[in-house]
């Protein structure tokens, strides 16, 4: 019989360049971007000077937006955690029906990019609206809309994140051994007191890093606070970066740079916090089944659908309304009649403007490209963090979020430091080409696709691997005939996850674009901004249709997938990943897993 450390030296023959590849990777993507930002702020002009950054940090205008910023965020993030706490609870521990449509259609709230949801909102409100006209409810012409400012978009915000606390509350949940609440049951305990004694202390970490991430959420946006704060110059910091870029150029970019390390600090601060305290006090299954559903709601279930259908009408339906209303009139502010219903709107933007059209093939173009290259990548990263980075791999994951982390904002004025002169050896510039918002899309979207491919790998045997090892197969050639079959459905999620995510985002792309280069989140800002309210409306239903299709493929794909890779299940059958992984799984898998607690998709 062969033993295991026979085996090894089979294993550890070739497959070096895959450690080359991973070094290169988190230097690309995650060091010299970093770097380079820090550089900027600290050292203009090649001098060591950080009385310029605290002169533009302690400014008035930064001031004033830095206060913006914390009071948006800490508002919306108390009503994230407040919405998303109690959907986790409502869907994960009684037994309404329907919970994984409820869970599915809650997420795709989150999936459609902020610039969205705050002009859905936008025309949902104000004496304007098309459907507050139709339905003769319309406020007096005159009357401020009362989306705008700081109240907004705290609501905004808050409804916006609040997927984000429940997709990290229903991962705690799952976490739950069943033997506890079985026994706090056969010792008499009603439900309310289950949740109330036993739930609630246990997810305590989970919660805690749960409305620190939809904090740093909050902090990071750009599209929300764009469109809602801005037309009543109440600037956040994002929203400030964007106008000192578009006002006076990359002139001011060492500036730029000293603001986008004091968001980038408050961030990874608030991100390091969430994962310290979920390593340390976060529960762990071994032997025993995740939590069950146990409160049987009998009467009070109508409550339950009634509260359950009131948050998907508030995040999801009433705002995909009222972009509906807004597109098919031809012009904002019109009463939607038979008489005035019109699909130009689409042919305008779809068929008629070069520039919207140009921007969806780009978009399309860029997001899938990205995609498609992190999917092939995500392999033999994951096969090299499980098999080969030995005991200094524990710091690669961490590093591999920094992008994801930092705001998109930070992110592009970093790849705009690092790409603004000519590349060494090629002598050309990224700056102001598709490649650069690409390289952006990829730094950032890498971690989104390892994931799933990660928990993949966990669950793959090394028996297989073992035995084409004897056979003389090198590390390449195991990868793609034994360890690819494998890991396709998940690389596949992934890529579709990060394409969710790519396709119309702004935040990034918002310093990145050029002429011809436009993305379809620049484009539908810039419609908002020229007051083309309806032809934005029909730019933002035709992407909320392009992630709604991404997301029922991705769901159709969850049976191949591993347990966990999609955000949105949840479910009695459905089992944690490290209970999952408790067989076969190589015990390097477990502990990556663990630096990772379902956190990554909520920082969008």
């Amino acid at each position: 019989m062969i033993r295991s450390h026979q085996i090894r030296p089979f294993l550890e023959r070739g497959g070096f360049g895959l450690l080359a590849l991973l070094a290169l990777i988190v230097l690309v993507f995650d060091i010299l971007p970093a770097g380079r930002l820090i550089v900027a702020a600290l050292f203009p002009g090649g001098v060591f000077a950080p009385e310029n950054a605290l002169s533009v940090i302690g400014s008035r205008s930064a001031i004033r937006a830095t206060f913006a910023t914390l009071e948006t965020a800490l508002a919306s993030c108390l009503l994230s955690l407040a919405i998303g706490g109690a959907m986790a609870l409502v869907l994960g521990v009684t037994d309404i029906r329907g919970r994984r449509p409820a869970s599915f259609l809650f997420f795709l709230s989150m999936m459609i990019s902020p610039q969205v949801v705050a002009l859905a909102f936008l025309s949902l409100a104000g004496p304007a609206s098309p459907l507050l006209n139709t339905l003769g409810l319309a406020p007096p012409v005159g009357t401020e809309n009362p989306m705008l400012g700081r109240g907004g978009i705290i609501l905004v915000l808050g409804l916006h994140h609040a997927p984000l606390v429940y997709v990290v509350l229903t991962a705690g949940l799952k976490r739950v051994p069943a033997f506890v609440i079985e026994a706090a049951r056969m010792d008499g305990a009603t439900p309310r007191r289950i949740v109330k004694d036993i739930l609630l202390p246990l997810l305590r970490p989970h919660i805690i890093g749960a409305a620190l991430l939809a904090f740093v959420a909050g902090a990071g946006n750009f599209g929300i606070p764009a469109l809602l704060g801005a037309p009543v110059n109440y600037l956040t910091l994002p929203v400030l970066i964007y106008r000192r870029m578009s006002s006076f150029g990359p002139g001011v970019i060492g500036d730029l740079a000293a603001l986008g390390i004091l968001i980038a600090a408050l961030a990874g601060l608030c991100v390091l916090i969430s994962q310290l305290l979920t390593r340390r006090d976060g529960l762990q299954l071994e032997e025993d089944a995740p939590l069950q559903p146990f409160w049987r709601l009998g009467r009070s279930r109508v409550l339950a659908q009634a509260f359950v259908a009131g948050i998907l009408a508030v995040a999801l339906a009433l705002p995909v309304l009222s972009l509906v209303t807004t597109a098919l009139v031809p012009s904002y502010g019109m009463p939607l009649t038979p008489s005035t219903i019109t699909l130009g709107n689409f042919m305008e933007v779809l068929v008629r403007q070069a520039v919207t059209v140009r921007a969806f093939a780009n978009s399309l173009m860029y997001a899938g490209g990205a995609a498609c290259l992190l999917a092939i990548l995500s392999v033999p990263i994951a096969y090299v963090l499980v098999r080969r980075a030995g005991p200094a791999g524990w710091i690669v994951p961490p590093l591999l979020e920094i992008p994801y982390v930092m705001p998109g904002i930070v992110l592009a004025v970093a790849c705009i430091l690092l790409f603004l002169k000519p590349l060494p050896l090629i002598g050309l510039s990224l700056y102001a080409t598709p490649w650069i918002i690409v390289f952006a899309y990829l730094a950032r979207f890498l971690p989104v696709v390892l994931k799933p491919v990660l928990a993949g790998m966990a669950q793959v045997d090394i028996a297989p691997e073992e035995a084409a090892a004897l056979d003389g197969a090198r590390t390449m050639r195991r990868i793609v005939d034994v360890i690819l079959p494998s890991l396709l459905p998940a690389a596949a999620a992934g890529g579709l996850m990060a394409f969710l995510l790519a396709f119309n985002e702004l935040t990034v792309s918002a310093l990145l674009w050029s002429a011809g280069t436009e993305t379809i989140g620049v484009v539908l800002y810039n419609l908002e901004e020229a007051g083309l309210a309806s032809e934005a409306a029909a730019v933002a239903m035709v992407t909320i249709a392009v992630i709604a299709a991404a997301m029922l493929a991705l769901d159709a794909l969850g049976r191949r997938l591993p347990t966990g890779a999609l955000p949105w299940e949840c479910g009695a059958k459905e089992l944690s990943v490290q209970d999952d992984v408790a067989g076969p799984a190589h015990p390097r898998a477990r502990r990556l897993m663990k630096l990772q607690p379902d956190t990554a998709l909520g920082r969008i």
